[in-house]
């Protein structure tokens, strides 16, 4: 439980955008510039998160200070932390990497700036401002990490196959695992589809809950995170295109009793940016959510 009213938001914003093309982070969605990434951190401020920490590498530092950085830190404390191939535990070998290791190794590079309870984020997503205010309840109340839900049908996009993690409910309505499954694709009648590791269609009915990397945590995640991480690279640290999945390190720590994960569900709207042919769309929904009174134009007045 946590005595402060305040916290931490760490946002992973070190992403390749490889599927969108480029830096999909500082890509415009409001009418006068607002990113993505202002929205977030606009509804985190109104729930008590009042310092932020962004995750991002060390040569997209300057277009990140440039287009977001100094507007932000008019408006909220700001640190940047890098998200590094050299960051590695002590003793471990490992070869060439051209890209980082995923979810799970860019919270462990924010271990060093955060020292109290702290949501994470993806820096390309949009979330909604319950989340953000359950959260910061959830944070008062319990020791507990928690993870935001959604549901399946409102995380998928038109324009291509997305990852998601499924996630299982236990009886007491806690977070009980999460299976990432890869290459889900929206089908006509409102639900998805992908295919298991037999090469087996398996269908999805659109109402499943799943995680979009919006957690929350207490510093003792850094620690148990480091220890899944070492044994991720012993095990599989020569394969290049291995990734250490978040939810996945989280699932394993519920199933071994070594965490309890509160399960927060979100009906607000989510959209993200995973192609470039997401972007008209998630510009749409700004207006949408600006026309119903949600966000001011300009955002910060």
């Amino acid at each position: 439980m946590s005595n402060s009213s305040n916290f931490d938001l760490v946002i992973l914003a070190a992403g390749m955008g490889s599927r969108f093309g480029g830096l999909k982070q500082v890509q415009p969605v409001g009418a006068h510039g607002e990113l993505i990434i202002e929205y977030s951190i606009y509804d985190a401020l109104r729930a008590g998160f009042d310092r932020l920490v962004l995750v991002i590498r060390r040569d997209i530092e300057a277009d990140f200070r440039d287009s977001i950085g100094r507007r932000l830190e008019q408006h909220i404390a700001v640190d940047y932390v890098f998200q590094e191939t050299s960051d590695v535990p002590a003793g471990i070998e490992i070869g060439t990497r051209s890209k980082p290791w995923g979810t799970g190794h860019a919270v462990l590079a924010a271990r060093h700036a955060v020292k109290r309870p702290f949501a994470v984020i993806n820096a390309d997503d949009f979330y909604g401002a319950a989340g953000y205010r359950s959260l910061a309840t959830h944070f008062t109340a319990s020791p507990d990490y928690a993870m935001v839900g959604y549901p399946l049908r409102q995380t998928l996009s038109e324009h291509g196959a997305v990852s998601r993690g499924l996630c299982a409910v236990a009886d007491d309505g806690r977070l009980e695992r999460i299976t990432e499954v890869t290459k889900i694709t929206k089908s006509d009648a409102g639900g998805a589809s992908y295919l298991d590791a037999t090469g087996a269609p398996q269908v999805l009915t659109g109402h499943e809950i799943v995680s979009m990397n919006f957690w929350g945590f207490t510093p003792a995640v850094f620690a148990q995170l480091e220890e899944r991480f070492a044994r991720f690279l012993r095990e599989r640290g020569g394969d290049p295109k291995a990734e250490f999945y978040l939810p996945t390190a989280l699932s394993e720590m519920k199933q071994a009793n070594e965490a309890r994960i509160a399960l927060l569900q979100s009906d607000d709207a989510w959209f993200g940016i995973t192609y470039r042919e997401d972007l008209p769309a998630a510009q749409a929904a700004v207006r949408d959510l600006v026309s119903a009174g949600g966000y001011r134009s300009p955002l910060w007045g």
